[in-house]
């Protein structure tokens, strides 16, 4: 099965207002036939005290780097709107475009 993961700006956003976006996305990928690779980590690993405890100074470039490894396991991006006035999600962008992933943008 084809595999696509989210890139969705959350800065500013409520988790609400995320979750809605996520669920919204999933069902636009699941209807294109795509498996959805998490990229969304919430688990106490990632929670800013723990990652500072592990010794992490730029928190925003460690989710990047998660979001790289993840992006290695899919076939393509689903660009939620707004990504292009977020820094991770322009990278995200570069990244996928310049691997050849299948690019999707939200309608």
């Amino acid at each position: 099965m084809m595999k696509a993961m989210l890139s969705q700006p959350m800065a500013g956003k409520s988790e609400e207002e995320i979750k809605v976006t996520r669920e919204k996305a999933i069902k636009a990928l699941e209807a294109k036939g795509y498996e959805v690779v998490n990229t969304l980590f919430t688990d106490e690993w990632y929670n800013n005290e723990r990652m500072k405890e592990r010794g992490v100074v730029q928190i925003p470039l460690c989710f990047l780097a998660k979001n790289l490894e993840k992006m290695s396991m899919c076939h393509a991006v689903y660009f939620c709107k707004g990504w292009e006035q977020t820094r991770g999600c322009r990278l995200e962008h570069d990244a996928a475009v310049a691997y050849g992933l299948t690019v999707i943008y939200e309608e």
